[in-house]
Parts: structure tokens; C-alpha cells; sequence
């Protein structure tokens, strides 16, 4: 499947294959088609979660705790991508340790696929277990294939890369969400794990044309590290075991016992990272200064995916209970606007990756910095925008579903400014010590991001009322000013990363 998309290379010798796929790294079509398949699995249950929590076929949860549980598993699931990261640079390494993430994401599905819900935490734990393990280092993959960070195609095999995750986003919701919204919840869950099947397969068939670097384990564990990590993991496993043991025997349980320390590590825990990474005096000089830069594009991805992430929840939320979900009077699936996003991205995508190499051509492709803060002040912008239907529903009114796509559009240019650039800086300033695992640190920024919004909705903010939504919306365009009037200063400490 994957070879159908390559030709010819023009440029022998290209990494991984001679031939290539769009002109880019054969090796970059198994990982698009693999990262397809395992996103069809993921958005699509994602589709579905929100919606499963508070239908009456379903959990019956309220709007808060559903959105607290969306937002703290969407937390859990990028929070891991740093272990996950660590595991491929002193175990396995990043090519066997995606395969192990595959089967245990389809195992994930399966089990939410269990007519039982007493499983439902169970399956959404191994799916954020796989996921973490998947995340990071799929995207290091990528990095590999191309010679080093000055390579002019980087960015634009990050932006394709990008088309292949939103494929898959977008198919998701239309069959997962049309089967388990209409025929069964739990049967789409089923589909998810046929998705993901599809994807590791198709990976496993296709990694002969990955780089050869995507098999080496960097720093592996000495055996004196591999037992005393087991014996602290177990001991750590011990304990929690205890504790809730001792708190679900005592009759005290509640799902807060679960939500909130896991919020409360989505917050300290990216912090804890990042200045460990900058206390490290294995760096040298150029990497601590990279480093320091690092954290604005950090707290500015941060900032963005705290508003871009409630498109699955409080959005999803609104349009189930206050929009016209309809199209010259045909009702569709509410799980259906999860696939907005993913079609806008692919139309744009290609445009931005062109435009990128075109205006890099003529010396006048906007700085990464730039592209960051455009990016805040658009999601800012989305969410200024979200003040309409809100205004019409608080007037007993249903809003129209354009509304809703508007808001989903004005995100998806910000997201393309932002999210394919982070991504391809991140593996262009990583420390040499810290390969993988700086991938994982780019998905912290996510967490911190989806760990606000799940503390809100734990305290018990209404995410949906007009106050909340300006404040928010002020917050991304004031930190995109901010990130403007001190890009000088962040290009001087990326030194000749840019």
C-alpha cells in the first residue's frame, strides 16, 4: 500500500529507500499510513467518549465530570509519551517499542469494546499506556529520515506527516461515530481496535524502509539499572495499590480519588521535566541555551492546546445539547464535527508545506517563533468567536452548525502555524542525550495544557458559560503577543536553529 504512493527519486541516495514518497523518505510513507490507521482508532473513540459519558445509553455522567475524565485521559495519554520516550532510548528503542504500543492500543479498544463497565477505566488506561509509548517516538521516526536539522524538506515531511494523522481523524468519526452514536457505543469501540490492527500490521510490513536509527537504543540500561528501575516501578505499583485499596475498602471512593491526582501530575510533572533537562551538566553550552528558548515554544503550545483540545469536549458537549445539528434540514451525528478538523487539514496542509519551501527559497519564511505566536493569537481568536453561539443558546435559541465549523476553522490554521512546526523544532533542538525523550517533553506541553482544563472542570467551572470562554480567549492572545515582543530574543538563544 505504501509503495503505491512513491516514484523515482529525484536526489539518489535519499535515506531509507531510492525511491521516495512525495519527494520525502520512503520510510515516511509506512510511518504516514501507520499513524493513519492508529489515529482512525483513536479519534474515533475520542469521537465517541465525551458523547458515551453523558448519553443515557451510556455512563449518564453530568457535563463536568465527563468533561473532567475527557480532558484528565487526553492528559494521561500525552503525560506518557515522556516514559514512552525514555523507554525507547534505554530499552527497546523506537521501532520495536511502536510495535509493542500497537497491540497494547488494540488491546485498549477491545477491552472498552466489553459490554462492562467496569472495564470502561481499564480499556481507556491501555489505550493511554499505548498511545504514550507510540507518541513520541513515531514522530522521532520521522526525524530520522532526513539529514540532520538543516534539511529544507524537514517541515514539510512533519506537515505531511501531519496529513497522514488527519486522514485517519477524519474517516474516524464518520464510521466510529455514525455506528457507536446510532447502532451501539461499544461496537465502535470494536471498529477502533479493527483500526488499529490495520496499523500495526502496516507498520511491521513497511519498517524495512525506516532509518537505521530507528533500531538503535541510545543510551541502553546497564543491569544494574534495568533492576533498580524494576525494583522502584514495582515498588511505586505496591504502594498505589495500597492506597486505593485501602481508600475503596473504607468507603470513601470517589472518582475524584482517581481524577485529580492524575491532574495535579499533569501540571508539576512538565515542570519537573523541563528543569531537570536544564540542571543536566552533561549539556553543553549551545543545548542549555537551546533549551532555554525551548521552554517559550513549551509554555506557548501549553497555552494553545488548553483551548484547541475542548473542540473534542466542552464543543462536542454544546453541540449536543444547544446546536442545530443539521444541513438544509438533514440531522447528522454529533461525532461527525470531530471531522472538521481533520478535512481542513487536509486541504491546507499541503499549502503550508509549500508555501513554507517557497518563501524559504526567496529568504522570507516567517521565523518559527512567529508561526507560534500567529497560532495563539488564532486560537484566541476561535474562541472570541465561540462568544456567538453561546450568546444564542443563552437565548433559548439552537445555534447553527456553521457556527461550530467557523470556530473548528480559525483552530485548524492556528494548529498548522503551530503544531507540525513544534514538532519538527523539537527534534531539531533536542539535546543528542535526550533524543526520544524530547519528543515526549513536546507532548508534556499538551498535557499541562489538557491538565488545566481538566482541574477547571473538577472544580466545577462551567467551560460553556460566556466568562470563561473570554478569559480563556484573552489568555491565548495575550500570550501571542507576548511571544511576538520577545521573538529577538528567543532566535539569539536558538543560536542556528531556526
Amino acid at each position: 500500500m505504501a509503495s503505491s504512493l512513491t516514484k523515482d527519486s529525484v536526489t539518489p541516495g535519499t535515506p531509507g529507500s531510492e525511491k521516495t514518497f512525495f519527494g520525502h523518505p520512503r520510510g515516511l510513507a509506512t510511518l504516514f499510513m501507520t499513524e493513519m490507521w492508529e489515529r482512525f482508532s483513536y479519534y474515533g473513540m475520542r469521537a465517541l467518549l465525551p458523547l458515551y459519558l453523558v448519553a443515557p445509553g451510556g455512563l449518564h455522567l453530568s457535563a463536568a465530570t465527563a468533561t473532567a475524565i475527557y480532558s484528565v485521559y487526553l492528559s494521561l495519554v500525552y503525560l506518557l509519551a515522556m516514559p514512552g520516550g525514555w523507554f525507547a532510548d534505554r530499552v527497546l528503542g523506537p521501532r520495536r517499542t511502536v510495535a509493542v504500543a500497537g497491540a497494547v492500543i488494540m488491546l485498549g479498544h477491545l477491552t472498552l469494546a466489553l459490554p462492562w463497565s467496569g472495564s470502561f477505566y481499564g480499556g481507556l488506561g491501555l489505550v493511554a499506556i499505548g498511545s504514550g509509548l507510540l507518541k513520541a517516538n513515531i514522530s522521532t521516526m520521522v526525524g530520522h529520515l532526513y539529514d540532520g536539522p538543516d534539511d529544507p524538506r524537514r517541515d514539510g515531511g512533519f506537515t505531511l506527516f501531519y496529513v497522514g494523522i488527519n486522514l485517519g481523524a477524519f474517516a474516524a468519526p464518520l464510521i466510529i461515530g455514525t455506528i457507536g452514536e446510532n447502532v451501539n457505543w461499544h461496537l465502535g469501540f470494536a471498529l477502533a481496535a479493527l483500526g488499529m490492527a490495520l496499523g500495526l500490521a502496516q507498520f511491521l510490513l513497511g519498517s524495512r524502509h525506516l532509518d537505521a536509527r530507528s533500531d538503535v537504543v541510545p543510551t541502553p540500561l546497564s543491569a544494574a539499572e534495568k533492576a533498580a528501575t524494576l525494583r522502584k516501578g514495582l515498588l511505586w505499583l505496591a504502594v498505589a495499590v495500597v492506597f486505593y485499596g485501602v481508600v475503596g475498602f473504607s468507603g470513601v471512593y470517589t472518582l475524584n480519588w482517581l481524577l485529580v491526582p492524575i491532574t495535579v501530575a499533569g501540571l508539576v510533572i512538565p515542570v519537573w521535566v523541563i528543569a531537570r533537562i536544564k540542571r543536566d551538566k552533561d549539556l553543553d553550552r549551545h543545548e542549555q541555551s537551546k533549551m532555554t528558548a525551548y521552554i517559550w515554544f513549551f509554555v506557548a503550545a501549553a497555552v494553545f492546546w488548553m483551548i484547541y483540545d475542548q473542540g473534542g469536549s466542552t464543543l462536542s458537549i454544546f453541540a449536543e445539547s444547544s446546536a442545530e445539528n443539521s444541513v438544509l434540514g438533514w440531522e447528522f451525528p454529533v461525532s461527525w464535527y470531530q471531522s472538521v478538523n481533520p478535512v481542513l487539514i487536509m486541504a491546507f496542509a499541503p499549502v503550508f508545506a509549500w508555501l513554507w519551501l517557497a518563501l524559504n527559497r526567496r529568504g522570507k519564511e516567517p521565523s518559527t517563533i512567529v508561526k507560534f505566536a500567529s497560532g495563539l493569537l488564532l486560537v484566541g481568536a476561535s474562541f472570541f468567536l465561540f462568544l456567538a453561539p453561546l450568546s444564542i443558546a443563552d437565548g433559548g435559541h439552537k445555534a447553527a452548525a456553521l457556527w461550530l465549523v467557523g470556530i473548528y476553522f480559525v483552530q485548524t490554521v492556528g494548529e498548522l502555524l503551530l503544531s507540525p512546526v513544534g514538532l519538527s523544532v523539537t527534534t531539531k533542538m533536542a539535546p543528542a542525550k535526550y533524543a526520544s525523550q524530547m519528543m515526549g517533553v513536546w507532548f508534556l506541553a499538551v498535557t499541562a495544557g489538557d491538565a488545566t482544563t481538566g482541574l477547571l472542570s473538577i472544580a466545577g467551572v462551567d467551560l460553556n458559560k460566556t466568562g470563561i470562554v473570554t478569559l480563556e480567549a484573552v489568555l491565548a492572545v495575550i500570550a501571542g503577543v507576548a511571544v511576538y515582543m520577545y521573538r529577538n530574543k528567543v532566535k539569539a538563544l536558538m543560536g542556528d536553529v531556526r
